[in-house]
């Protein structure tokens, strides 16, 4: 079951990403602040919910959480200043846009900038310990497929709906057939089917 805080007492803001391991498409991050009584059973790390579940608990969380935000960092910021950058990058921008200032971030991974002098926790797999993190995870996720969707109406050729502009054996044999769209990363290398849909 996933811990409702680190520290009772204290605002906590879980943080996490979406779309780091992709060959197109910006990388989406979230901050969420939940209330510390926020429980649902379906909660977890995005990769371990079903899509239909994640939408089912996109607008739930987006409804009871205290603040929100979503923010991203497109393919471009992504080429200019590195992936692991483009995500801090996002990560700090959603933090900055929520309306109530946590006292403490819960970041999903091992590395953190600090940020505004606000304390911070770096959390191994914390999209599968803190719910704030994991609701985090869902926001990214939901709002990055949702978009990935867009961008397949207009370039359908690369089924983005599908394998949402990672790596898959479809994405890569239609790069190789249609070259690159202006939505692809170009200091990615193309490697194995990394299957995280």
């Amino acid at each position: 079951m996933l811990q409702s805080s680190f520290t009772i007492g204290v605002t906590e803001c879980g943080c996490d990403e979406a779309g780091r391991g992709c060959l197109a498409g910006p990388v989406y991050a979230a901050a969420v602040i939940l209330p510390p009584d926020f429980y649902h059973p379906l909660l977890n790390d995005s990769k371990q919910v079903t899509e239909k579940d994640r939408n089912l608990l996109r607008p739930i969380i987006e409804a009871e959480a205290v603040a929100w935000a979503v923010c991203s960092a497109d393919n471009h910021e992504v080429d200019k200043v590195n992936i692991l950058n483009a995500s801090m990058g996002a990560m700090h921008r959603a933090i900055a846009s929520l309306n109530v200032k946590p006292e403490l971030l819960l970041i999903d991974g091992h590395i953190f900038p600090p940020f505004l002098g606000i304390p911070h926790r770096c959390i191994v797999k914390g999209d599968s310990k803190y719910a704030s993190i994991a609701a985090a995870s869902i926001l990214a996720k939901t709002h990055r497929d949702e978009f990935m969707y867009k961008l397949h109406l207009e370039f359908p050729q690369y089924s983005w709906a599908e394998n949402k502009g990672y790596g898959t054996a479809v994405h890569r044999a239609a790069i190789q057939k249609e070259g690159l769209s202006p939505y692809h990363r170009r200091t990615f290398r193309m490697g194995p089917d990394v299957n995280k849909l």
